[in-house]
């Protein structure tokens, strides 16, 4: 048990918990010390139980992974982020807040176990299959950003914490829960925002919260 690496599991379905336990259990520098079904309760946990490493999920019910990490920045415990999502705007902000790797779901079990010795060690890991993608990322929002900081001017401050929670990776209940409206107002303000920023999709619209600083706040 000393001379393992103790992890702590975050993801809110029980059956990808259940199997990733099992696969780092069969490994002999891995044990799992916890698992956490929701935001809060991973918080919680690593600060009782001070694992190694955090393998945490974004998409959380009530804090989001996230807040998870920005809530964790300052502990001493190594945050590995295993997601579905493979925008490099959350992986940016991912890195901004102190996670120490990115990994997809999609990964083979192999790709996981050396990401989690590898961020154990002190070091970082960044899935492959991103790395391309972040350059063209980079390169694309220095010569054609989707929106400036003057356009930002024209939402309504409700539209602008819609926009932070789409960032954060809320659901749309997620979303009406959270501001005490209904789903077809969130998909309304949604639309709204689109429009007046001239972004398409999810994606835009998360890259451009984080270029603006929203989810700092």
């Amino acid at each position: 048990m000393e001379n393992k690496i103790r992890i702590l599991l975050a993801d809110d379905h029980a059956v990808l918990r259940s199997g990733l336990k099992l696969l780092l259990h069969n490994q002999p520098d891995m044990v799992v010390i916890g698992e956490a079904r929701d935001g809060q309760e991973t918080i919680e946990l690593c600060k009782t139980l001070k694992p190694d490493v955090l393998l945490l999920d974004l998409n959380m019910p009530g804090k989001t992974g996230l807040q998870v990490l920005e809530e964790l920045k300052d502990t001493k415990t190594r945050i590995l982020i295993l997601t579905m999502y493979d925008d490099v705007a959350y992986l940016r902000q991912a890195v901004e807040w102190g996670a120490a790797g990115y990994i997809l779901k999609s990964a083979a079990d192999t790709e996981l176990i050396s990401a989690i010795r590898t961020v154990a060690q002190g070091a970082s890991y960044f899935d492959p299959a991103l790395m391309k993608s972040l350059v063209d990322y980079i390169v694309n929002s220095k010569e054609n950003k989707p929106a400036s900081k003057r356009e930002m001017h024209h939402l309504s401050e409700r539209e602008k914490e819609v926009l932070r929670l789409v960032a954060l990776g809320y659901t749309n209940r997620q979303i009406a829960e959270e501001l005490t409206i209904s789903i077809k107002t969130v998909e309304a303000h949604k639309t709204n925002i689109r429009e007046k920023l001239k972004l398409k999709g999810r994606a835009e619209l998360v890259r451009f919260a984080i270029e603006q600083g929203l989810l700092s706040k």
